[in-house]
């Protein structure tokens, strides 16, 4: 059962730092909902970022920003920045500006610690520097991706598709190792296709400079090594410090510890939605973040009507990815994110994997947009 809460609906303040996926379809589906919604986004950059896109813009093959403003809703305000903390309804940014807020929903998503020497994949920045290296990298050169599971793959394939003349290496002590057996046995395939030389190790070490030529020398935890002029890092494996440092009650991971609604157990004013919320059974991925965004709107509005609350609960279908522009993979799954033996692969499932992101950016703009219920 949820818990009614009246509150006064007219000029409520709602603040929603981050303009990823949750972040910005919660903004939608709020400002849908409430009419009355002051609501304003804080994001780092003017653009919304598809973070599923990322590997084609390193690559050279696609694009992965739109300006902020055309995704969302008329009438929600935008400030570009970053929130320095969050406090007693009061965020101070980094500029040293204090907003109030009524409502807050903290969205900012989760980046990389790279290791010395290489570039983070999975970030904007660290993706734009990985595309002005690459595109300034001769015929010939030798490109390492570090990183076994989907990001990795994608980055290495769309990589060894959009150059060819290139030496593409992926790196990882186990390769999608979050597919089904055949699934993995079909993305070697995919890989051997497009000429990727899979290496099936850690990496200790980048010694810049000492490898052959002025490339840098990978060290691998078996002892061996090679020589790499560009070296990418493509694992997501931390989030940012910001609940942390604003005293919300944090987990291991340093994700924010929230309740059935998706609210922080600190503060009941501030939801916490996609990957620095600790929700029990989740995976970073943009299939999680959309579903936790507009739930937490959906309870915002219930919640400003006094309505009673629903609590959270999502279901996951599968996991896709691309290898290149046209192979790739959809790997069914259960509710509770285990998978099938049944995959699509090839210029199908390159076509499914294309409409999916699609759909995701569409939902993401109309606010329109369904999930199923988790396992019970």
């Amino acid at each position: 059962m949820g818990e009614p809460i009246a509150q006064r609906e007219a000029h409520m303040k709602v603040l929603v730092v981050g303009a990823g996926y949750a972040g910005t379809i919660a903004a939608n589906r709020l400002a849908k909902r409430v009419k009355t919604a002051d609501i304003t986004v804080i994001n780092p950059r003017p653009d919304f970022v598809e973070r599923v896109r990322l590997h084609e813009r390193i690559a050279g093959t696609g694009t992965a920003t739109t300006p902020l403003t055309s995704m969302l809703r008329p009438g929600i305000a935008t400030r570009t920045g970053t929130v320095d903390k969050i406090g007693d309804g009061q965020v101070t940014l980094g500029d040293g500006t204090g907003l109030d807020f009524d409502h807050l929903l903290l969205a900012v998503g989760s980046t990389a610690v790279p290791l010395p020497g290489t570039v983070a994949a999975g970030t904007w920045e660290g993706a734009e520097e990985a595309r002005a290296a690459l595109a300034g990298l001769p015929g010939g050169g030798a490109v390492t991706v570090i990183g076994g599971g989907l990001t990795g793959i994608e980055t290495a394939s769309e990589i060894a598709y959009g150059r060819p003349d290139l030496r593409v290496r992926l790196v990882g002590q186990t390769i999608a190792a979050s597919l089904s057996a055949g699934a993995r046995e079909r993305v070697r395939t995919g890989l051997d296709r497009l000429r990727v030389e899979v290496v099936t190790d850690s990496v200790t070490q980048i010694d810049p400079g000492a490898g052959e030529g002025s490339g840098d020398l990978v060290r691998l935890g078996s002892g061996a090594g090679f020589s790499s002029d560009l070296t990418l890092w493509a694992v997501i494996g931390s989030v940012p410090d910001l609940a942390a440092r604003s005293g919300l009650e944090v987990d291991p991971d340093g994700r924010a510890v929230v309740d059935a609604y998706l609210r922080s157990v600190t503060d009941p004013r501030i939801f916490v939605v996609g990957d620095c919320a600790a929700v029990p059974g989740s995976r970073a991925a943009c299939a999680t973040a959309m579903p936790q965004g507009a739930h937490a709107a959906d309870t915002l509005a219930r919640m400003m009507r006094g309505r009673e609350l629903t609590p959270y609960s999502m279901g996951y279908v599968g996991q896709g990815l691309s290898l290149g522009r046209r192979d790739g993979l959809l790997q069914a799954g259960r509710r509770d994110d285990t998978v099938r033996r049944f995959y699509v692969a090839g210029g199908a499932a390159a076509v499914g994997k294309e409409r999916v992101c699609r759909y995701a950016k569409f939902s993401v703009r109309t606010a329109t947009y369904t999930w199923p219920r988790g396992s019970k």
